[in-house]
């Protein structure tokens, strides 16, 4: 007997997900709030330029991650960026040495390949532009209705209620929940699920505490003679976190070009969220010039912005809670659920849940 899964969001964990149930009796249903996929490893393009906006890479620090992206998955396309990260402390002084000697891998069309390869790999259905509204807890497992964006192509069920922006998708033997933990505490608080697990539940994940990112894209007509690719804050005591040179991975950025993003640290970040996009970027710019010492970056020829709210989470839900929700064909996945906010974590924690669902079932 086929058993049914709701998965709701189509980042890293999600895509995993799907991907360790692909050779299960297991129907997989992917409901994504956004029109892409791969979560906050997002990729945009403008003109002849491909980059990446939130996570910048995927490392080599888990073996069976490892693996899966160069042996499973296809390979074609696959990059690495050769050129060291050095660091600069608070008075901005730059010096030599990198998180190790890994590799740091992307795709010449963007990261959001990896989540693509994944669910191409599957079966599963998946609908974009298409948020979550309420879970139901039904007996042995739960119902779902979605709120459906005008940019969805998904199919109307039959089922619709008489508002039109309501879809109800029927019945899952399980759901797994793969949002930021404050988005899915604030899904768990509009559950139609009269159990005491779920306000403790709830409680559980919404206390993960996060760090908000801001991202600024800074494009410029010539290119920057530098000894590395990026930069990272190593005392997290300036108004930079993060300086990434998008032209260094082969294919997003045409010869002659500089490309950066600029990730700025979550108490500037926090402190600047709400303030107009243009000003942001603007300052982020000229921060990014005096660091580098270079003028000429203070007036990129366009810009890009992305405000990350739940962009680093500093702990991971507790494993009670884990075993609180799968007692109740409840899943948990992420970089939250991991307690790491690295872009392999989510993938190694999304293949593990995905295994462990197919357990249960």
């Amino acid at each position: 007997m086929t058993a049914t899964v709701a998965v709701v969001g189509a980042g890293a964990a999600g895509a995993a997900a799907a991907y360790a149930l692909r050779d299960e009796p297991v129907d997989v249903t992917v409901f994504e709030k956004s029109g892409g996929l791969c979560g906050r490893a997002a990729t945009r393009r403008r003109g002849d330029c491909t980059y990446e906006y939130g996570a910048n890479y995927l490392t080599s620090d888990d073996e069976r991650v490892t693996e899966l992206v160069t042996e499973a998955l296809p390979t074609d396309g696959l990059v690495d960026v050769t050129e060291p990260v050095w660091t600069f402390d608070a008075a901005g002084e730059i010096s030599e040495g990198d998180r190790g000697d890994g590799h740091k891998w992307t795709y010449e069309d963007g990261i959001t390949q990896l989540a693509k390869r994944l669910f191409a790999a599957t079966d599963a259905t998946v609908h974009r532009n298409t948020r979550v509204a309420t879970l139901a807890s039904a007996d042995g497992g739960w119902t779902v209705e979605d709120a459906v964006e005008q940019s969805s192509t998904s199919p109307r069920s039959s089922s619709s209620r008489e508002d039109a922006d309501v879809t109800d998708h029927g019945h899952f033997d399980a759901a797994l929940l793969t949002p930021p933990a404050p988005q899915s505490a604030d899904l768990l608080g509009q559950a139609r699920w009269d159990h005491v697990d779920c306000r403790r539940l709830r409680e559980s994940i919404a206390s993960v505490p996060y760090r908000a990112v801001v991202s600024a894209v800074l494009h410029y007509d010539f290119e920057l003679d530098l000894p590395y690719y990026a930069l990272v804050n190593a005392d997290r005591d300036h108004d930079v976190g993060w300086v990434g040179r998008e032209e260094c991975k082969p294919g997003h950025v045409p010869d002659g070009e500089a490309l950066l993003l600029v990730q700025m640290a979550p108490d500037w970040s926090a402190e600047r969220f709400h303030d107009p996009e243009d000003e942001v970027v603007a300052d982020a710019a000229e921060a990014t010039a005096a660091l580098l010492s270079d003028d000429r970056l203070a007036d990129p020829d366009w810009t890009d912005y992305q405000g990350w709210r739940y962009a680093l989470p500093d702990e991971g839900v507790s494993d009670d809670a884990i075993e609180m929700a799968a007692d109740h064909d409840l899943f948990l996945a992420g970089d939250w659920v991991a307690g790491e906010a690295r872009l392999h974590a989510a993938i190694r924690n999304g293949l593990e849940t995905g295994e462990r669902i197919a357990e249960a079932l």
